[in-house]
């Protein structure tokens, strides 16, 4: 199993969903609501310098996304 990537920023994952099939919808301070339709998801980036590790956890569960998955689109 990988390690959880650490230091990846709010853009890069943004970018990385994208790959998945994810569309921004809208944004709201420092907020990115993307979502993506089938399978509908809808997940909020934070548009940070570093992501937390809970926090990319939490925005790859929304995104129905392994880390295995994620990974690959990085």
């Amino acid at each position: 199993m990988r390690r959880l990537p650490r230091g990846l920023s709010g853009n890069e994952v943004v970018r990385a969903l994208q790959r998945a099939g994810f569309y921004f919808k809208r944004q709201k301070g420092s907020h990115i609501v993307l979502r993506r339709d089938d399978p509908f998801a809808q997940v909020v980036v934070p548009a940070h310098r570093n992501i937390d590790p809970g926090t990319l956890l939490a925005i790859l569960d929304g995104a129905g996304l392994t880390l295995e998955e994620f990974m690959e689109l990085l």
